[in-house]
């Protein structure tokens, strides 16, 4: 029973530490969202009437209050739902633009985590269990040369190869002008096709985080005591690599794995920017430009709390899968 309050209450603060941090971060950042807006609709080069730039303040409104009133009337519209207007996409409201947005997100960065925690696990789990054979030479080379490119540059390099030199998929966007919205094949095709570039571009690196973490999970686990015991036993190597191995070394992925779950919310910068991907990742970029702090605050409050939530759910669902850490012998 301690084990669990203890987390819960961990979880409780760290939950009103990032309200707090949510609220403070785009304050500091400096800058006017009237002038922003004034400016994106003059021109770069021309200069800002202040008369304008207060219009455009009063019109989305802007507080001009104390902090602290601030804090006090950002906390009591998170508790209400209410997260006001959106300043870079007037008159819609904050939840609609992310409510447009995000069903997109889940669909491509969701199907393409699970598949990369799937995927990387089983091929991390075969490489542990051939390890120092070729295979595992493989794959442990390769993750760790992909690893270290940039996303954007191997999104930029499908687009290139697969969409202006061998015109097989659409270079961007979630769907064709062309196509009726709907629950109808012909939509769902069109979808599909649009999202292979930017679902590969993700699986590509999201599978590398597991493959390391199982591997080397269970290269530790196969040297276990209980491991040489089952061997003693004459029990088969698939069993014990499966039974024995893979069970205890899965349980740091599945933390991972839900981790990523909850950063979803935040969508995939990069790759929803070069795609053109209409997903939470891009209105974040939107929203930088246009110093919009009611949707920024939004989209960082839903990634901290499903990073949050996430990771407390595992916390609570640990003891089932290792039963020591109720005991004290892990945190």
């Amino acid at each position: 029973m301690r084990y669990y309050l203890r987390k819960t209450t961990v979880f409780l603060l760290t939950c009103w530490a990032a309200v707090t941090l949510n609220f403070i971060i785009p304050r500091v950042q400096g800058g006017d969202p009237g002038a922003a807006i004034v400016r994106r609709l003059q021109g770069q080069n021309q200069a800002i009437d202040p008369r304008q730039v207060e219009a455009i303040r009063l019109l989305l409104g802007v507080p001009d209050d104390p902090l602290w009133r601030q804090y006090l009337d950002y906390l009591q519209s998170i508790l209400q739902g209410n997260f006001g207007i959106s300043y870079s996409y007037l008159p819609y409201t904050v939840v609609h633009m992310i409510g447009e947005t995000l069903p997109w997100t889940l669909l491509l960065a969701g199907i393409t985590q699970v598949l990369s925690f799937i995927i990387g696990t089983l091929i991390g789990a075969w490489a542990a269990y051939r390890r120092n054979g070729p295979f595992d030479s493989v794959v442990t080379t390769s993750s760790t040369f992909i690893g270290a490119l940039p996303s954007f540059w191997l999104a930029l390099l499908f687009i290139y190869f697969f969409s202006f030199q061998l015109g097989w998929l659409p270079d961007g966007g979630a769907f064709s002008g062309d196509v009726t919205s709907g629950w109808n094949w012909a939509y769902i095709q069109d979808v599909a096709k649009h999202a292979i570039l930017p679902a590969s571009a993700l699986m590509f690196f999201g599978t590398i985080g597991p493959i390391f973490g199982m591997r080397n999970t269970m290269v530790q686990t196969l040297g276990e005591e209980y491991i040489r015991l089952a061997r003693a036993k004459g029990l088969s190597p698939a069993r014990i690599a499966l039974s024995y191995g893979a069970r205890n070394a899965i349980l740091p992925n599945v933390t991972g794995f839900a981790m990523g779950l909850g950063t979803l919310f935040g969508g995939s910068l990069f790759i929803e920017t070069i795609f053109s991907y209409p997903g939470t990742g891009r209105l974040m970029i939107d929203a930088l430009q246009n110093r919009d702090y009611p949707l920024m605050q939004t989209i960082f409050l839903l990634t901290t709390i499903g990073v949050l939530t996430a990771n407390f759910i595992v916390d609570m669902l640990y003891p089932v899968f290792d039963p020591r850490v109720r005991g004290g012998e892990a945190s």
